[in-house]
């Protein structure tokens, strides 16, 4: 049953007010920060950096972002903590985007950073825009509003403010709920290309009358990519296209050279653009069909192409008019995307393999981490009736889809047992893995550049050994998770803070602490936390004590680097906080010593917890073997003999599991039998799934 507006502003509200509490943060932070999150998720924005400033003079700024291409998000709440859905009028969306464009105005022109205190958030803001003025060639004014637009705003007109063209965007409650409850819990692009450039795009049908999709070849003018990258950047990009270019650097310098020096031939060397669609609309022309309008276009390879025509575009003023880009667009409904289309992209992109770019919701590492969330029960806390579980979010609205076709009932055990404090996503995965990790840099790039990251890393560790991620492993993952969300609600809470740069000083603080225990060869008892399912009082005081000395080094980065938290994605920054660990080791108790384990108790544990996967990997594979009956084994053998593609070793097992039940083939052998299964289906052997 569908929600309404009004029942969501109600869930959306007691998630807002049970997260500033767990948070200890305010409502308006945790407001822009779970809004932000979402939008992060969907490539709306790349990233999101609280900064809370109002001022007398008409001037409001609630959140900013700065990316790597010269754009600048500037974000503006509307938001009182309302009890009732009310609605906004087109009025005051005027009035919130005149204040914040008063801000954006005052730091570019107005010399406003001189006017404030150095160490806050907005003076870095401000001082950041003022250096900035020249690269910045964009400004998206985002107003993120807990009330419902009271009329249909059609887009608002772009403006310019300090002669930078300015675009603004309304989140208000309905277009959240929208997202949210969309299928691909993304809000597809609907690109009318007649309105947008005068005509549709050349294009052939690919595919014949009674296929399942539709598919075509399109010859696409590169001025018109290079726009559509310019006005919607990442959210053209499939997501794990875009994970994977967060690993790699934006311009590749073939490219670059084929169209500043080549144009003609870029057609030709160009390997072309794979892409998805939900819908499209044709028409005839006198040349012929043309697509005028696709619902929901998605690049699923192709993202380096079309970020570099961008780029040279703009950086080298190249001349795209004689450029050609060949683009094969299928055309898959929202119900077979989830599955298809991270297929299309596995596929596509093997060329220029990258373990990030496969490292997608179902790569079995994920799967693997949802298996252990829906089976492992947390310990219950003192005092607590029941125990709980940690719900792991391996796709997106997972959480939320989990729970849509169940009873009011059903649903209210489901949270007793699932609370939402308790659920995490991929991205929160990699922050709580990354800052222990030696990493707290990357955790400061944004939420998705530090994904990318833990996704290259963790995925050739699974090519390595995938037994070292087992039940230890996730339930380290959680205590850490513990650990940082305890240590934001902690920095919180001090005297020293400002409300600036909590998301930098987590981080190094935690990255100090895991830096002061690996010196000594101990670890922190994560074990021992997870069964607490808290953090205890001393850990605590340590957070304390760590995270004033973080914020007193960060807050004053060397000559020259006016913003703090752009110094505090700098290795420099974690070199300098590194060099003081042992000063800093010197102001924490002796019982932050006598709590701490030996590293070698922790090898042992993991030594088992390996053991313990590899048993369970065999059982599995096994489980997975007996499935398919002998007579199914038999026909794969028969099949992959015929074609000469069975080892001796294959041949053999393949004749052990084709006398099923009466012989039972071993978990080793299953293990062989599932790769088996594998390599009939690249030859196109059909295997029923076990």
């Amino acid at each position: 049953m569908e929600q309404t507006d009004e029942e969501f502003f109600h869930d959306f509200r007691q998630e807002l007010l049970a997260g500033a509490e767990a948070n200890g943060s305010f409502q308006l932070s945790e407001f822009m920060e779970a809004i932000a999150n979402d939008l992060v998720e969907t490539g709306f924005t790349e990233g999101f950096e609280l900064c809370h400033f109002r001022a007398q003079r008409g001037m409001r700024v609630d959140g900013y972002w700065f990316n790597d291409e010269g754009v600048l998000d500037l974000f503006i709440a509307d938001f009182d903590s309302r009890n009732e859905l009310a609605s906004l009028t087109r009025t005051e969306v005027a009035a919130a985007f005149k204040r914040v464009a008063n801000f954006f105005e005052a730091s570019a022109n107005k010399g406003l950073a001189g006017e404030l205190e150095v160490t806050s958030p907005e003076y870095g803001l401000a001082r950041q825009i003022a250096d900035r003025k020249d690269a910045i060639r964009q400004v998206n004014l985002v107003l993120f509003s807990e009330r419902t637009l009271s009329e249909k705003i059609q887009a608002l007109p772009d403006t310019e403010v300090a002669g930078v063209p300015v675009a603004h965007h309304i989140w208000d409650i309905s277009r959240l709920h929208r997202q949210r409850s969309s299928r691909s819990h993304k809000e597809p692009l609907d690109l009318d290309f007649e309105q947008m450039f005068g005509k549709g795009i050349a294009c052939l049908p690919a595919h014949l009358g009674t296929d399942a999709y539709q598919s075509y070849l399109m010859v696409m003018p590169a001025e018109v990519l290079a726009t559509l990258y310019e006005r919607f950047g990442a959210r053209l990009l499939e997501q794990n296209v875009r994970t994977f270019l967060q690993a790699r650097g934006n311009v590749n310098q073939g490219i670059r050279a084929t169209i500043l020096n080549e144009p003609g031939m870029f057609f030709a060397y160009n390997n072309g653009i794979t892409a998805t669609a939900q819908s499209v609309e044709t028409g005839m022309t006198d040349s012929g069909l043309a697509i005028t309008r696709v619902v929901d276009l998605q690049i699923v390879n192709g993202g380096q192409t079309t970020a570099s025509l961008f780029h040279t575009r703009k950086r080298d003023k190249a001349d795209l008019s004689q450029i050609f880009v060949q683009l094969k667009l299928s055309v898959i409904d929202s119900l077979q995307s989830e599955t298809v289309v991270p297929r299309i992209s596995e596929y596509a992109n093997t060329q220029n393999r990258v373990n990030a770019a496969d490292f997608f919701s179902n790569h079995p590492f994920h799967v693997r981490m949802e298996g252990f969330s829906r089976r492992i029960w947390a310990p219950a806390q003192k005092g607590a009736p029941r125990e709980t579980r940690w719900f792991y979010e391996r796709a997106r609205g997972q959480y939320a889809d989990a729970q849509s076709k169940l009873t009011p009932a059903e649903q209210r055990r489901f949270k007793a047992e699932h609370p939402k404090p308790q659920m995490f996503t991929k991205t929160d995965l990699a922050k709580f893995e990354n800052v222990w990790d030696d990493h707290p840099r990357w955790v400061n790039l944004g939420s998705q550049k530090n994904f990318a990251r833990y996704a290259a890393r963790i995925g050739s560790e699974w090519e390595k050994s995938s037994d070292a991620f087992n039940e230890f492993y996730f339930k380290r993952a959680v205590a850490r998770g513990l650990i940082f969300r305890a240590t934001e609600r902690i920095v919180s809470a001090q005297p020293w803070y400002n409300g600036g740069y909590r998301a930098n000083i987590v981080a190094y603080t935690l990255a100090v602490l895991g830096d002061i225990t690996k010196r000594r060869k101990e670890s922190i008892d994560f074990l021992g936390i997870w069964n607490a399912q808290k953090v205890d009082p001393v850990l605590e005081s340590a957070i304390a004590v760590v995270s004033g000395v973080v914020n007193d080094d960060i807050i004053r980065p060397p000559q020259g680097i006016s913003n703090i938290s752009e110094w505090c994605k700098k290795e420099a920054c974690w070199t300098r906080i590194q060099a003081r660990t042992d000063a800093i080791a010197n102001l924490l108790p002796p019982e932050f010593y006598d709590r701490l384990v030996p590293q070698d108790d922790q090898a042992a544990i993991v030594k088992t917890a390996k053991q313990t996967q590899r048993i369970d990997n065999g059982i599995e594979a096994q489980r997975k073997v007996l499935a398919v009956p002998a007579a199914e084994w038999a026909r794969i053998h028969q099949s992959l003999l015929e074609k000469d593609l069975l080892t001796p070793k294959e041949d053999g097992v393949l004749r052990v599991a084709m006398q099923i039940p009466s012989k039972l083939p071993t978990e080793k052998q299953s293990v062989v039998l599932l790769d088996i299964l594998d390599k009939g289906r690249l030859e196109g052997v059909v295997v029923s799934e076990p």
